[in-house]
Formats: structure tokens, C-alpha cells, sequence
């Protein structure tokens, strides 16, 4: 079996692939040669003996935030085997060539939408909820009043005042995407608002954008849903804004669905005449998975005295499997530059504070496990300095809103 980087005739074989394991029905494959043949996207394939394609994945390149700063990700996608080279090891080939490679060029963290978790955990991604989804009719928000300025956007209009509301939402949640203004438009476009029934608002105060509404409408018997695909604030006062504009929305829809970031809980918020009306929905599809993980460990804000070590294990980026010392300012690999009373690297790794796969860290270090749930895994070991660890891995608020 032979792996690399897919160029040429091989990106079109790749699509091919796509197309028969993702059940796409397309009339004329041909019309995408092009298009395939000159992508730019990072994909990648394995091979058999005959140098026919078994197997793709392609690695789309994010930037995510983590605790406020933008990190270098990847977002695999299009994963996919054709049936003759199913329990080849294909995508376990093709992932030891990809993450090590990952490391190199500088991602800090991976993620994807799993087709089965378990499957995914052998190459060392774990589970994180990125949001949850509030089912409520809109009567439920009565004790809601939004009086400012609503305006809609349509098609060819600027997204400057969704990118002024984003770029305050965003970096406070972790996971969110740094987004421009091109990717700001590819959520917000529709071809036929009418037939699409897709809709956009800016909800304004004193002029000043505080909230925006991305939601389409969905037929359905025997009252349309609205399902808001997405929606951000910038501070109190956008939150209620956007719970009095779906308010006005009464007499149109039977149902409302919308995702709030993981750790926002519309529950605990909402002051409504039925709480027990509303319905919570948690969607496990997210994975994610450290690339490097000193990096990721110099990225998440730590207290000023913070001073652990954590030893590491990693199956498939040999880099990762190391002793580190975390400091408030900055982390020290054990037995390069840090030294403590005379004992030696060997010493201090076999007694680290904290020991865990790198599965559990990449929850720990988004905020996505808090030690009281990390010491229940099986992979997670506190050997000391656990009030320390309790407050640098605190529970975060997480939101996922691109998908690849």
C-alpha cells in the first residue's frame, strides 16, 4: 500500500470515490473534472499494488479559536473507502502519514464530524459537544420585547455589520472559526431566498449592530418550523434582542429550533411561562484531536501561579509523547530546560502530576471535561497538584458553526 498527497487525474478518481460512498447523485461526473482536477484543498489517498485508489481524506485548513487566540487546524472530511478495500487499513495509513505531517506544518488541533466515534478514537480523537439545540414554540418568548432597529440583509449587500457582531462573539468561545468575510458570505447566501426560504437580519441599537439571525423556513405539517441556523450577540442586550425578534414570530411558526454554544444554557437563561415546554437536544458529532500539544498547552490561559507537570501519551504523533512542565508563561519540555532540586528528567516524567492520552487532553484543554469527569476515564491519572489542575481545566463554552 502506498500513501500521498492526491494531484491531477488522482483528485478526480478521489471524487469519484465521493460520490459512491457519500450515495451523491450526480447526472454528469465528467462536468467536475475540471474543478477536481484543479483543487487546492490537501487530500490525500492510499493505493494498492496496481496503483488504484482505495481510499481519501481530505485535510481542510481552519484557524479556531482557542481561549481568545486564533491556532492553525485541520478539518478532515471526506473520508471515504470503496467497498473492495473496506478492513484494509487504508484510513489508518493514510492517518499516519497525515497527522505526523499536520504537526510539521504547524496545526495545533484537528477535528471532524464522525461517522462513528469509535472508529476515530483509534487515531486519537474524542468526543466534544459543540452546541445544543432548543426546540420551544414562539410563544414561550412573550416576556421578550425587542424595539430597536431590524434590518434584512440581502444577497450582495456588505456582511460588514455581521462581521462587527461575529468578531466579538466569536473569539470568546472556544472552537469557533476565525472567520473572513468571504467565509462570513458562504453562510449568509442563498440562490433563491424565496424557494430556499433562507433569511438574514442584523438587529441593531442606536445604530450599532448588537446581534445578527441567520434562519431558514421549514415546511412542515401542521405548522412551519423556524430553524435559526445561526445566531450570535455581542453582549446582554443582543442575547434579548434576538429572543424578542423570534417573539414576533407567533402567528408564522409552529416550532422554533436554534443552537446556543455548548455551556450556554438556554434553560438556565431563559424567563418564560413553561420551561418545561422547551426540549434540550446535545449532538455528540464533533471530534477533536491535538496535533501539538505544547503548543495547545502554551495557548490555554492559566492562572498566574500555575506550575504542574503532565506526561503525555500519544499513538500516532511520536512528537506528543513527552513530560512537560506548564507554567503561567510558558512550557518546558522535562529534561531539556527544566530541572527541579537536583532530580533527573527520568525522575520527574515517572511522576508526573498529571498523566493522560491525548484524547482526553484535547477535551481538557478546550473545556469540554472538567477533572471531575476527566478522573473517571481510565486514560486520565492525578497523582498530585490536584487543586492546581481543577482550576486550569475548567469547563468552557464551546461553539462549532463550520462544517467540512
Amino acid at each position: 500500500m502506498k500513501v500521498k498527497k492526491l494531484e491531477g487525474e488522482e483528485r478526480f478518481a478521489a471524487y469519484l470515490t465521493a460520490v459512491y460512498c457519500f450515495h451523491m447523485r450526480v447526472d454528469d461526473v465528467e462536468e467536475k473534472r475540471e474543478r477536481q482536477l484543479n483543487a487546492k484543498v490537501e487530500d490525500w489517498g492510499a493505493f494498492d499494488d496496481n496503483d488504484t485508489l482505495m481510499a481519501r481524506i481530505i485535510n481542510n485548513k481552519f484557524e479556531f479559536y482557542v481561549d481568545g487566540t486564533a491556532v492553525k487546524a485541520g478539518g478532515i472530511g471526506a473520508v471515504a473507502t470503496l467497498p473492495e478495500y473496506r478492513n484494509s487499513g487504508a484510513i489508518r495509513e493514510i492517518f499516519k502519514e497525515l497527522l505526523p505531517e499536520a504537526y510539521r506544518n504547524g496545526e495545533v488541533i484537528s477535528a471532524l464530524y464522525p461517522f462513528k466515534h469509535e472508529f476515530y478514537r483509534k487515531f486519537g480523537y474524542e468526543t466534544v459537544i459543540g452546541w445544543s439545540q432548543y426546540s420551544l414554540t414562539p410563544g414561550l418568548l412573550c416576556r421578550y420585547r425587542f424595539d430597536g432597529e431590524v434590518v434584512k440583509w440581502n444577497p450582495g449587500e456588505p456582511v460588514t455589520d455581521f462581521m462587527t457582531v461575529y468578531n466579538r462573539f466569536a473569539p470568546q468561545l472556544n472552537l469557533a472559526y476565525a472567520r473572513t468575510e468571504e467565509k462570513m458570505e458562504e453562510h449568509l447566501h442563498v440562490d433563491k431566498p424565496y424557494i430556499d426560504r433562507k433569511f438574514s437580519y442584523v438587529l441593531k441599537q442606536n445604530g450599532e449592530p448588537i446581534a445578527y439571525i441567520i434562519f431558514t423556513d421549514v415546511k412542515n405539517n401542521p405548522a412551519a418550523i423556524l430553524k435559526v441556523e445561526e445566531c450570535a450577540w455581542t453582549c446582554r442586550d443582543g442575547f434579548r434582542a434576538l429572543l424578542g425578534f423570534l417573539a414576533r414570530f407567533e402567528a408564522d411558526y409552529g416550532t422554533i429550533e436554534m443552537q446556543l454554544p455548548a455551556g450556554i444554557d438556554l434553560l438556565r437563561i431563559i424567563v418564560t411561562p413553561d420551561a418545561y415546554a422547551i426540549k434540550e437536544t446535545v449532538f455528540p458529532n464533533f471530534m477533536l484531536r491535538v496535533i501539538n500539544a505544547k503548543k495547545l498547552l502554551e495557548t490555554i490561559k492559566k492562572p498566574v501561579d500555575c506550575d504542574f507537570t503532565i506526561k503525555i501519551s500519544d499513538e500516532m504523533i511520536e512528537e506528543n509523547n513527552r513530560t512537560y512542565r506548564v507554567l503561567s508563561d510558558r512550557v518546558e519540555l522535562v529534561g531539556e530546560r527544566f530541572t527541579a532540586d537536583g532530580e533527573n528528567a527520568a525522575d520527574i516524567a515517572s511522576k508526573a502530576n498529571l498523566e493522560v492520552n491525548v484524547r482526553a487532553l484535547g477535551q481538557l484543554a478546550i473545556g469540554a471535561l472538567n477533572m471531575d469527569e476527566a478522573m473517571l476515564r481510565t486514560d486520565v491519572t492525578v497523582n498530585a497538584k490536584e487543586e492546581m489542575l481543577r482550576r486550569v481545566f475548567i469547563p468552557k463554552n464551546i461553539f462549532v458553526g463550520e462544517h467540512f
